[in-house]
This record gives C-alpha cells, sequence and structure tokens, in this order.
C-alpha cells in the first residue's frame, strides 16, 4: 500500500512541476523538512528538503515571473530561455517523483522515468491550453494574469496530491484526456485546411 501511495504522490507531484516547477517543489521540499506526507531523507533523496534546493527554487520563481512581467509571457515561453524553464520543469518533475518513491522502496530512481513522463504530459497539456485561452481572449491583463493562474493550480495539484496521492490518478486522467482532445482538434484543423486547398 505505501508503494501504491508514494507512486501516486510522485506521479501528482510530476504533473505539478510540469505545469509549472518551482512553487510544487517549495511546497513538496517543505513539506518534507517537517515529515507532512513526505520525507526525502529515507530515500536519500534528502536534498530536496535542503535549505539550497528551496532557496534556488524560491529564486528560480523570482526570475522567471519578472521575466514574464518584463518580456511577456508569450516572448519568453518561445525563447531559449522558456526552453531552459521547460527543462528545469522536466527535471524537476523527475526527481520528486523519484524521490517519492524512494520512501519505501530501493528503486527510487525508476521514479526518473515516471517523472519525466508526467511532467512531459503535463506541460504538453499546458502549452495547448496557454495557447488556446489566449487566442479566446481578448483582454490585455487577462492574457497576462493566465501565467499566475497556471502557478496558482501547480500549487493546489501539489498540495492536494500530498494531502490525498490516489487523487493523483484522476489528476493523470483529466490530462491525458486533456491532452488527446487538444490533438483531436489540431488533426481536425489541418484535415479542414487540407479541404480548403
Amino acid at each position: 500500500m505505501n508503494v501504491f501511495l508514494d507512486l501516486t504522490l510522485g506521479a501528482g507531484l510530476a504533473v505539478a512541476a510540469g505545469l509549472r516547477p518551482f512553487l510544487p517543489a517549495v511546497l513538496a521540499g517543505g513539506l518534507a523538512t517537517a515529515d507532512l506526507g513526505l520525507d526525502f531523507d529515507r530515500g536519500g533523496w534528502g536534498f530536496l528538503e535542503s535549505a539550497p534546493f528551496l532557496i534556488a527554487m524560491a529564486v528560480g520563481f523570482a526570475v522567471m515571473a519578472a521575466l514574464e512581467r518584463r518580456w511577456g509571457s508569450e516572448r519568453l515561453e518561445s525563447g531559449p530561455t522558456g526552453a531552459a524553464f521547460n527543462g528545469i520543469a522536466l527535471g524537476v518533475g523527475a526527481v520528486l517523483f523519484a524521490g517519492a518513491l524512494a520512501q519505501h522502496t530501493s528503486v527510487g530512481w525508476l521514479g526518473l522515468i515516471g517523472g519525466l513522463a508526467c511532467a512531459a504530459l503535463s506541460q504538453s497539456v499546458e502549452r495547448g491550453l496557454l495557447a488556446r485561452t489566449r487566442a479566446r481572449l481578448s483582454d490585455l491583463a487577462a492574457r497576462q494574469a493566465l501565467p499566475l493562474y497556471f502557478e496558482l493550480a501547480a500549487l493546489v495539484m501539489a498540495g492536494v496530491c500530498v494531502l490525498a496521492p490516489p487523487v493523483s490518478l484522476v489528476v493523470l486522467a483529466l490530462m491525458a484526456w486533456l491532452a488527446l482532445a487538444g490533438r483531436r482538434r489540431e488533426s481536425e484543423r489541418y484535415a479542414g485546411l487540407r479541404v480548403l486547398r
């Protein structure tokens, strides 16, 4: 039972980190320092709850927020800085999953693979949702506030998954459904363009 809970907890944290990496990592590490639902020390991933890691995540959040404010989220996401943040999100998702899985098993490193997959899934969903939502919003202020909503969603998702790890299964199912729906929309759009030719 412990391994199942660790798997679902790791998956939920990785999905949250795939959306936005920094606040979920700070929340998970902060809870782990007090052994509230997490204990990364138990599996040898103690750096996830260390002060330097938590400070680095907080600084990463501040830098990302400042760049989004200065450049705008669309410009940030499309450039090399956005690619770097995406890579950080994949890495953070992988190590959070591994740290959660290592709490009661000796094969926590397998969580790196699962974490990469879960974070990549939520990243692809986030990109599609952001693009579609921006296209529908005419208000500039509302478009600029979108990244904040994703930050809050990632933070709440991480918190809920620590409190009730099986909820992660629902989150994963929702992400998979959103990913499939987005691909279907894209294929229908391209099919329509081929017909117009």
